[in-house]
């Protein structure tokens, strides 16, 4: 079953290879900062949209792209800046400093997701019963945040995102499919980590998916995350066979 659903994701995404994407900035009500929403113009009727959130490096090329890229496959996607500034980096001093300010205003990063979600919805484009996240490092925690305050979403998918919460989710609360994709060799999030999310998504009755990927360190979905850990002496590292692979049960998510 699960072989025909990939395979039927496939064949969803190939028929929008010829898409015809339109790239549009926009700006977040309330001074909440700045978006970028990509969207096929050839669309012949409504599909699944998905919000993404970039790494800890801020919304740069690498988040554009994934967004682009599902763009692509025929569904509108919306990059948002959850620092709100447009600033990025590719140095983990400055991406830690903007990292630990959006953090401390939570409020602040739930009204943008909120936003760039009201967004999605009033697409011609869109699906309003089908409105996904998906997030990267940084952007991984902060979608699995949004299911945990039980938004009306209908997945969130993290790629090397934090698992870790400071209050667990009650039952009943989630209402978003959830996938998680993470290397088993990622000191960022370390074992204990992952067997805590388990537990708490298996405590509250979560429909979750969980990809653990052995030998797989931090940030393996983004090509140039192996310069830049040799670059800073970090264990970051791209993965080919875990890009694919947590790609694919993305698109199965999507599809189905």
């Amino acid at each position: 079953m699960r072989l025909l659903t990939l395979l039927l994701a496939t064949a969803f995404a190939s028929s929008f290879l010829n898409a015809a994407v339109v790239e549009e900035k926009l700006t977040l009500p309330n001074e909440l900062g700045t978006a970028v929403m990509y969207h096929d113009t050839t669309a012949m009727k409504p599909a699944p949209a998905v919000v993404v959130v970039h790494e800890w490096w801020g919304l740069n090329d690498y988040a554009r792209k994934r967004a682009h890229q599902l763009a692509e496959l025929g569904y509108t996607a919306i990059a948002v800046d959850m620092y709100g500034t447009g600033k990025s980096t590719s140095h983990p001093k400055d991406a830690m400093s903007f990292m630990n300010a959006a953090l401390a205003e939570p409020e602040k990063m739930n009204a943008r997701f909120d936003a760039a979600l009201a967004i999605l919805r009033k697409q011609p484009s869109t699906d309003s019963s089908k409105l996904f996240a998906i997030g990267y490092c940084f952007g991984g925690a902060v979608v699995l945040n949004q299911a945990r305050r039980g938004l009306d979403l209908a997945g969130v998918a993290s790629f090397h995102g934090s698992l870790g919460t400071e209050t667990k989710v009650e039952p009943g609360t989630i209402k978003a499919k959830v996938l998680v994709a993470t290397g088993a060799a990622d000191t960022m999030v370390p074992v204990k980590q992952v067997a805590g999310f388990v537990e708490e998504m298996t405590a509250a009755g979560v429909d979750f998916e969980l990809l653990s990927f052995p030998g797989v360190m931090h940030s393996f979905t983004n090509p140039g995350s192996t310069a830049l850990g040799k670059k800073y002496d970090m264990p970051l590292a791209y993965d080919t066979h875990a890009d694919q692979v947590s790609w694919a049960a993305l698109m199965t998510m999507l599809a189905q």
